[in-house]
């Protein structure tokens, strides 16, 4: 692991997961102590700040819901205003296996986004129907911008290296999807190195799925505008890096 791992902020966007979190937080703890833990608290309505302080999180609440978009960049913006340079993104419903996060962040040597995929030949997870297909069409889209194969360019599990947070700060986008699709693609635009390491999903620790049956068209259509309005969107510049 790299040596910069001292400056790992993991950021833990959460919506009323007051019945997961803390243990979210735990098994971060124990995969990484070096790392400091950030649970953004996205206008929850239950106690979901109040376990994750217990469990001995840094907790920043947001005033109202901004979706995972919104919630990350708030946590990318805390990383930066407190010298954090590498971030890295686990849901606080418990599917996202914290013992993966030194592999993805090894993977920064080479990279400024490594992305956890979870259709990389690790694990069982799968996804049927409409929202599959859109899955494998949006990845092969993402990929031919990126300029290289990647698998699963809608896992919200991904390491981010000091050029993507600095760029993240600014511009990561709040639309739906837009915490995946759009950002890969505004950081693919503006350079960012983008690749995959293959990681395996464990069963949701609490709460319901995001993503029911009956919502699968939605997805599919949404899923592509996102893609379409990442590039509407002018291109942009990794900020330069601030001397310190």
């Amino acid at each position: 692991m790299p040596a910069s791992v001292q400056n790992l902020l993991i950021v833990v966007p959460a919506l009323n997961e007051e019945e997961s979190v803390a243990a979210v937080v735990r098994s971060v703890r124990e995969a990484v102590p070096e790392a400091v833990c950030l649970v953004v608290d996205d206008g929850s309505t239950d106690a979901t700040a109040r376990a994750a302080r217990e469990a001995e999180a840094i907790v920043l609440r947001l005033p109202f819901n901004l979706g995972v978009g919104g919630a990350m960049r708030a946590g990318f913006r805390y990383a930066r205003d407190h010298g954090h340079s590498i971030v890295v993104q686990v849901d606080a419903d418990g599917q996202h296996d914290p013992r993966y996060i030194p592999e993805l962040v090894a993977g920064l040597q080479d990279a400024d986004v490594v992305i956890g995929a979870r259709f990389a030949g690790v694990g069982d997870y799968d996804a049927r129907g409409p929202r599959r297909w859109a899955m494998r069409v949006l990845a092969g889209a993402v990929s031919r911008v990126a300029g290289r194969r990647l698998d699963d360019v809608t896992s919200g599990f991904k390491a981010n290296g000091p050029a993507a947070v600095r760029l993240f700060a600014e511009t990561y986008p709040a639309e739906y999807l837009g915490d995946t699709v759009e950002a890969l693609v505004i950081g693919a635009r503006a350079g960012l190195r983008l690749t995959q390491h293959p990681v395996a999903m464990r069963p949701r620790q609490a709460g319901s799925p995001s993503h029911q049956p009956f919502r699968a068209s939605i997805y599919l259509v949404r899923a592509g505008m996102a893609f379409l309005l990442a590039l509407l969107r002018p291109r942009v510049s990794v900020p330069a890096e601030v001397a310190a």
